[in-house]
């Protein structure tokens, strides 16, 4: 069977909006990688690979960026960003197949919810362990693990707050949210939200962001020959992370997504 070419392929599986999606597209993917995809896609749209599947793969990879990250050195980090890259590039490729092949289901929407939690608490836990030099013949530090896990909780946090708002809303009959909701009624709580929206700080404990920085931090150290800006860089992260855990939730309690 004759492959179908990306001007055929684009315009089932980039439906209008897919890019414009303000909660649902990544910045890497309107970017560059919903093109890569559409050339991965080609190759499969005529097997019997199920966007499940591809899913379940896309988790594995996702969650192999912790032990890349347990590899010393700038080689650990380059893995840790491979690994999530990949985990990126199968996140756009299983919901373009299934539009395809017209394949949807809820369980597909579910495991793809649980890797993306996966895929952040991965990449953090990782940065932890790789702070607390496991092999680096000294002592280890196991604080550094722990702010790298604590930094991975309040990442699982933030999204399950998220998505509890939809599950409390349909435990009591109402509607999915609209967006509008999201705008907090007081004045004070939503300039809070737009400034952390405009600085974008949030970003940092995802794990497409999270792993550019453990790479970034990997080069500095590399050339000072230490842990030191992966140690700094664990602990902002857990700063972070818990800072937008309790923001993100007073947030959702000021708006109108309960309501």
């Amino acid at each position: 069977m004759q492959k179908p070419s990306v001007a055929e392929l684009r315009p089932v599986v980039h439906p209008v909006g897919v890019k414009d999606r303000r909660s649902g597209e990544h910045w890497a993917g309107r970017l560059y990688m919903r093109e890569i995809s559409l050339r991965v896609d080609r190759h499969l749209v005529n097997t019997r690979v199920t966007p499940n599947q591809l899913t379940y793969l896309m988790t594995v990879a996702g969650v192999l960026a912790a032990p890349a990250l347990l590899v010393p050195g700038i080689a650990g980090a380059v893995l840790g960003v491979l690994a999530v890259q990949l985990y990126l590039l199968l996140d756009c490729v299983d919901g373009e197949i299934a539009r395809w092949k017209k394949q949807y289901s809820m369980s597909g929407v579910y495991l793809d919810r649980v890797g993306a939690y996966l895929c952040d608490a991965a990449v953090l836990v990782g940065l932890g362990l790789r702070a607390a030099d496991l092999w680096g013949g000294g002592r280890i530090d196991w604080l550094w693990a722990f702010l790298g896990t604590l930094a991975a909780l309040g990442a699982v946090l933030i999204k399950a707050e998220t998505d509890l708002v939809g599950v409390a809303r349909h435990q009591q009959g109402l509607p999915p949210v609209k967006e509008s909701a999201a705008e907090p009624r007081s004045s004070g709580v939503a300039l809070a939200r737009r400034a952390a929206a405009a600085l974008k700080f949030h970003r940092l404990i995802l794990g497409i962001e999270a792993s550019l920085l453990i790479l970034l931090l990997a080069l500095v150290d590399a050339a000072r020959g230490d842990l030191f800006f992966t140690r700094l860089g664990t602990a902002v992260l857990a700063g972070i992370a818990v800072l937008q855990t309790l923001l993100h939730l007073v947030s959702i309690l000021a708006s109108s997504r309960l309501r």
